[in-house]
């Protein structure tokens, strides 16, 4: 078993014990000094509170666990980037109402709002020009979904909102 999978199966249950969700262990190391990156994720947006929480608890796990042998090493917590694709039913959840850009198997790229999914399909509506088009994208045809970044969600959505139900 690598050093990385050891890290995630002793810090993998008490992270979620916490109601967090652990995405992912990174492991570098630079001469004689390893970088343990921990990307861990919530219900909703994790705040400053929660991180120092989440870091505490894994810093206590892993000062005892033996496999970390005297190697230094810096702990960092982290919470996924916007760009972090969705992959995991939980994601598309945290991210309803949030316009995403789905590239497909095919290259075919498509952007819009997820307005709901199923464990089959997405559904994105697009608002081009005042013109609203609704496209249901099958996840077993999504090569990589990711979330856009707004400037002017809360108007846009609002408008969509309005628009769609005037349909």
């Amino acid at each position: 078993m690598s050093l990385t999978q050891s890290i995630t199966q002793l810090i993998e249950p008490a992270v979620t014990e916490a109601g967090f969700f652990l995405e992912e262990v990174q492991l570098t190391s630079a001469g004689s000094h390893r970088v343990v990156t921990f990307i861990v994720d919530g219900q909703s947006p994790l705040n400053l509170d929660q991180v120092t929480v989440v870091s505490r608890l894994i810093s206590e796990l892993l000062d005892t666990a033996t496999f970390m042998d005297e190697t230094p090493f810096t702990l960092e917590v982290t919470s996924p980037g916007v760009d972090r694709p969705l992959t995991l039913p939980r994601h598309w959840t945290k991210n309803l109402t949030r316009l995403v850009k789905v590239t497909l198997q095919d290259g075919t790229v498509t952007t819009g709002r997820l307005t709901e999914f199923n464990e089959i399909t997405a559904t994105l509506v697009e608002n081009i020009k005042g013109r609203i088009k609704t496209h249901t994208v099958n996840f077993a045809d999504v090569k990589r979904a990711v979330v856009e970044i707004e400037f002017n969600r809360k108007e846009e959505a609002q408008n969509l909102n309005d628009e769609a139900g005037d349909e």
